[in-house]
């Protein structure tokens, strides 16, 4: 495995993040313990979940499932990175959601709870808030690194001025401010090279980079088709997005058949190499998956490669950062 350090911070994570969104609605318990063990195995320490996931409101289903892993002892939560989030819908009355000083401190207490652990080491706010002031947030964010219960925080979802809003606000407060942006980053989604990944390199940021396969689009969509096989694509937006990119897909699961790999190796590989990520996100149902991402190290992807898939899923506008991708 190999490791980096989180954004401008030094603390050491596995340059893959296990993903546990699956825990729960997709994964039984234990079959989630059993790709936590794997993912150690592995030398993966760095692990993201949402008190939101499991998708039963006000539940944190998949921070429980977690909790009860960590709960086995054998020095799993010492091993262990451990990112969360705070800003969903918990509860049905107006003060159980969003980054309100009240609600980020009950969440992190909730969080702390459901998870068995007595500290978050990454606490990330699920998506940016409109109505609160930096000047709240960052009260609440202080007390609770004051009170050891967080290490460091990040964003998730935010824009390129989010984070220097946040950043700004942090330093008139000499506090750390954000040390990682968690965003949605793949072949097909790649607006954030914009703005948001130069915002995030100019301010010490790692970018993790979730929905790497595009929700299974980027990992063998259709030759799983054919085969009869289940696949994620085959339903929701990823169903819509095959639809339209269907004769991309087709010309990118060629180009992997031609380097001789698997095309969710490929996008994974290609995350990998991109400036300011950390780590993409996976998010395996099986210990099977999990085995198979770990094959993406393996991959060097040459100016050649790097081209083709350029040609293939083209960056915005013109490429790079703004405002260079737009004007002259």
């Amino acid at each position: 495995m190999e490791y980096t350090h989180l954004g401008r911070t030094g603390l050491s994570v596995s340059r893959l993040c296990l993903g546990t969104m699956n825990f729960g609605p997709q994964t039984d318990e234990p079959g989630s313990f059993a790709i936590m063990d794997r993912a150690l195995e592995h030398g993966i320490n760095f692990h993201d979940t949402a008190n939101v996931y499991g998708w039963q409101q006000g539940e944190g289903v998949t921070e429980k499932i977690i909790g009860r892993w960590y709960a086995q002892g054998g020095g799993r939560r010492d091993k262990v990175v451990l990112a969360t989030k705070v800003y969903g819908k918990m509860g049905d009355w107006p003060n159980e959601r969003g980054l309100s000083a009240r609600h980020i401190i009950r969440a992190c207490e909730d969080s702390l709870r459901r998870l068995q652990t007595d500290w978050i080491d990454l606490y990330q706010m699920h998506h940016v808030s409109r109505e609160t002031p930096w000047e709240e947030i960052w009260q609440a964010m202080e007390t609770l690194v004051a009170q050891g219960k967080v290490i460091y925080v990040g964003s998730s979802n935010f824009a390129g001025w989010h984070i220097a809003a946040a950043q700004e606000a942090a330093g008139r407060r000499n506090f750390l401010g954000l040390v990682a942006e968690q965003c949605i980053y793949n072949l097909l989604t790649r607006y954030v090279e914009l703005e948001v990944v130069p915002a995030a390199q100019h301010h010490g940021l790692g970018i993790i980079a979730w929905s790497p396969l595009h929700g299974g689009l980027l990992s063998g969509a259709i030759r799983k088709e054919s085969a009869g096989e289940k696949a994620r694509s085959a339903s929701g937006r990823s169903a819509d997005a095959l639809a339209k990119h269907r004769g991309t897909i087709e010309a990118y699961e060629k180009f992997c058949a031609e380097l001789g790999h698997d095309p969710a190796d490929v996008a994974l590989a290609w995350l990998l190499s991109r400036p300011g990520v950390t780590a993409p996100i996976i998010g395996p149902r099986t210990v099977e998956q999990l085995d198979g991402s770990v094959a993406a190290f393996d991959i060097i992807l040459d100016a050649g490669a790097l081209a083709r898939l350029d040609e293939l899923f083209p960056p915005v506008g013109n490429g790079g950062p703004g405002p260079e991708a737009w004007a002259w």
